[in-house]
């Protein structure tokens, strides 16, 4: 991969070169000096400072890495992680440690296999728990011993480099990958999380920063980057989830600067941004023209999730702490909230008893006091997508179940899933609704007419190590492309051929959760990574891979 970057902010794009060594940038858009970078598994990073920006061909040559230890920490999270998968004998526990341990971060990345005795690694264990992260007491009680032993780097650097020096160590990406372009844009600060993104119709980039309540813009056509602070409505740091204990006079949680929570953004048809406002429970609406806002308080329910838009401009969003499912519609101010259904009588009574229990929590460390025991596994709604027909469908990732809305009676249905933790489907133009297991390492597609499930093995190595957060289908191809969120990679399946293409990504530790397209075609994410300081530089970007390849001059040939 070569890479070249400008100065603060960041954007950076990245090439491929072929074979032979050749490689072929875009015109570079940068005015001043730039940093160039060369990096391929197995080899020391080439990084050239302050290089001029009409600098011509150039010849660069790599050195070999003989350090194994330099080799393994090249690696991408999930050879790690595999070798923790490696030591749990149990399917369900496997299942359970990657849906519950790769939530908001990679699991195996620099910072998160870093060396630590048992002890220490229960208590980050119980820090996770009360993070939401909550594993049954059998697993992690072995999961101390585990780590320990897997992130050893006297095992785990000769087992990750065994074969270094071969051909088939770290193989070249297939010649499909090596026309593509991959441009990375800094968006935010080093505690912004953007969580989201969406391609406006304009052509603009929005994305929702978390920690810091903001919507930020992107021109990417000029590198122009914009920030609006979203209104709070007096709530108070931590949102509707704020405790308050004498410890914590502010009412926050140690660290946390937001009070809404901007999770999820889609455009209606008039250009306005619609985002969920995850921990101040409310829907925002952003008017790009005006640059104001406008905040809809939730009824019932709580944590808005994921949301999408229906034909005739209504809004469907995943309510994900009450297991609702909500619908607001602009034009009439109508609202309507959906209980979900549950398996349990026990999940039913701690669901309906949610309100009461945020209330207890800011006087009594009840996370705390349930990260310490046995986890009740709640459903949580997550993906929503609207069908080429107009019903609603979405999924409940714990409980490893889609289900499906009629958009007139609101009649609700629930399906199984022969695979778990379906999360952020879509459709493709033939109706065919696509979905992600996140702990399954795999892809399905969900015939609404025959209920018929068809399942594909994702293609990263090692195998059973990817966590895909989200998928899209571009409605002009049908080409699926999945977030490769553990290996740092975007997945491209043409369902057509049932053909797999493997994006590498430059920057190491990237989180991707949700996918768009521009009108070019080419691909949006952004690397959200909670929290953002494990990612390489420290700071979250938004990126855009555009797989057709430069269309500019030739700028360098090397062996």
């Amino acid at each position: 991969m070569v890479s070249v970057s400008s100065a603060e902010p960041v954007h950076r794009i990245t090439v491929f070169s072929h074979e032979d060594g050749s490689y072929r940038t875009p015109e570079i858009p940068f005015s001043g000096p730039y940093q160039l970078r060369v990096r391929r598994i197995g080899w020391k990073d080439l990084v050239l400072e302050g290089e001029p920006a009409a600098a011509g061909p150039r010849d660069l040559a790599l050195v070999r890495e003989t350090d194994p230890a330099a080799v393994a920490a090249q690696l991408p999270a999930n050879h790690w992680l595999g070798r923790v998968l490696d030591r749990i004998g149990d399917p369900g526990e496997r299942e359970e440690l990657l849906r519950n341990c790769g939530f908001c971060h990679q699991l195996g990345s620099f910072h998160t296999r870093k060396e630590r005795d048992e002890e220490t690694w229960r208590k980050v264990i119980l820090l996770m728990g009360r993070r939401g992260g909550m594993l049954s007491v059998a697993l992690r009680e072995k999961l101390p011993a585990i780590f320990r032993e897997a992130f050893d780097p006297a095992q785990a650097v000769p087992a990750l480099t065994a074969g270094l020096g071969t051909p088939g160590f770290a193989p070249v990406p297939e010649p499909a990958v090596l026309d593509a372009i991959v441009e990375e844009w800094d968006l935010g600060g080093p505690g912004s999380n953007q969580h989201d993104v969406m391609v406006h119709p304009d052509g603009t980039l929005y994305g929702v920063d978390m920690p810091f309540d903001q919507l930020h813009r992107l021109d990417p056509a000029t590198g122009e980057r914009k920030t609006w602070k979203i209104p709070n409505d007096g709530l108070p740091p931590g949102g509707v989830f704020a405790v308050r204990r004498p410890a914590q006079s502010s009412g926050s949680r140690p660290g946390s600067d937001s009070h809404v929570g901007p999770h999820s953004l889609q455009a209606d048809s008039q250009g306005n941004v619609w985002i969920t406002l995850a921990i101040g429970n409310r829907l925002a609406r952003f008017d790009p023209r005006t640059e104001s806002f406008e905040l809809v308080p939730l009824r019932y329910g709580i944590y808005p999730h994921t949301l999408r838009l229906d034909p005739r401009g209504r809004i469907w969003y995943t309510i994900s702490a009450s297991n609702h499912l909500g619908m607001y519609d602009p034009a009439t101010r109508e609202h309507r909230e959906m209980r979900l259904p549950t398996r349990t009588f026990q999940q039913e009574l701690i669901l309906r008893s949610m309100p009461f229990l945020l209330w207890v929590s800011r006087y009594v460390d009840i996370q705390g006091k349930a990260a310490q025991g046995e986890p009740v596994v709640l459903p949580i709604p997550y993906g929503i997508d609207v069908a080429p027909d107009g019903t609603v469908w979405f999924s409940q990732l714990n409980e490893h179940r889609i289900g499906r809305v009629d958009p007139e009676t609101f009649e609700i249905e629930v399906i199984d899933t022969p695979f778990p933790a379906p999360r952020r489907l879509r459709f493709d133009s033939k109706g065919l609704l696509w979905i992600p297991s996140f702990s399954g390492s795999r892809v399905a597609a969900f015939d609404p007419a025959t209920r018929e499930f068809r399942e594909w093995e994702l293609p990263t190595l090692p195998r059973g190590t990817e966590t895909p957060y989200a998928l899209h289908v571009d409605r002009r191809t049908d080409v699926v492309w999945i977030c490769g969120t553990a290996s740092d990679t975007l997945i491209r399946f043409e369902p057509a051929a049932e053909r797999w293409t493997v994006y590498p990504l430059p920057t190491r530790v990237t989180y991707t959760r949700e996918v768009d397209f521009d009108r070019e075609g080419r691909i949006w994410t952004s690397n959200s990574n909670g929290p953002a300081w494990q990612i390489e530089d420290g700071v979250p970007r938004v990126l855009r891979l555009d797989p057709r390849g430069p269309t500019a001059r030739e700028v360098a040939s090397a062996p």
